[in-house]
């Protein structure tokens, strides 16, 4: 028979982490054990995956966490949290305005290039040659997604995202050194071959933070939340930034330029 004391217990469970007074623990590594010793994305890691990476995993793990911590104002996250930081708000509620605006388009296609990576992978892995792959998830990408590739092209980068090639070359050379298998990196260079045969589309950060995340065997869906643990840096010195510059209801234009407006019979 179960008490009301159990039931209460087994509202949740968690193997993330054993606390008590006078007592933490994360996966089973007490946190005085922790603190000092193990790096931030170390920690990352531990948290959503268990277990510890290798100190060359970190680092490549690390690579991609940096890279994307910021686009500027020209990313709708960024521009959002300094308006609400003109708001009268905390910053925290300034962040959370940025990092909810982290969605599909924005935020998402990290997410999106890991499932399709994966998927070819799949395809490969049962059986199919890797030419034949590339082109029939692409075209199963198409029909269900549209013309537009994940993780390939940039409104503001062309004809390069300079971030994508260094992250692509840390990844071939941990591929060398045999801590990842480098399969994703041929598998997102082999797509971008193919899309460029049509027009010269590069791989950009979300393609290349992705092929790290496959590398690593982080499930797609974890590469929107650890792009949203990265790019939140960028959301959190944007909104002090802001703050300490003041203005008060800063809106996305100037006051003296109007938006357009357009007569519609109704």
């Amino acid at each position: 028979m179960v008490n009301d004391a159990d039931e209460i217990r087994n509202w949740w469970s968690t193997s993330i982490i054993d606390m008590s007074p006078g007592k933490i623990s994360f996966r089973g590594n007490e946190i005085e054990n922790l603190i000092g010793n193990v790096s931030f994305p170390q920690m990352i890691w531990m948290m959503v995956r268990g277990g510890l990476p290798t100190n060359e995993e970190a680092s490549l793990f690390e690579a991609a966490l940096v890279a994307g911590v910021d686009h500027g104002p020209q990313a709708p996250s960024i521009a959002a949290a300094r308006m609400a930081a003109t708001c009268g708000v905390g910053i925290n509620n300034a962040m959370a305005t940025g990092i909810n605006m982290l969605g599909d388009i924005h935020g998402g296609a990290g997410e999106q290039c890991a499932e399709l990576f994966y998927k070819i992978s799949s395809r490969i892995d049962n059986g199919a040659k890797f030419d034949t792959a590339i082109e029939d998830g692409l075209c199963e990408w198409k029909s269900v997604n549209g013309k537009i590739i994940s993780g390939y092209g940039h409104r503001f980068h062309k004809p390069i995202d300079p971030r994508a090639p260094r992250l692509m070359e840390l990844v071939r050379s941990a591929a060398k050194d045999n801590i990842v298998s480098g399969k994703y990196a041929d598998i997102a260079e082999a797509i971008q071959s193919h899309l460029s045969i049509k027009k010269d589309i590069a791989m950009n950060i979300d393609g290349a933070t992705a092929v790290i995340f496959c590398e690593l065997e982080f499930p797609a869906p974890l590469s929107r939340g650890l792009f949203c643990l990265s790019r939140s840096v960028g959301i959190l010195s944007h909104a002090w930034e802001q703050i300490e510059q003041g203005g008060r209801n800063k809106g996305p234009m100037p006051t003296k330029f109007l938006p357009k407006y357009i007569s519609k019979n109704i």
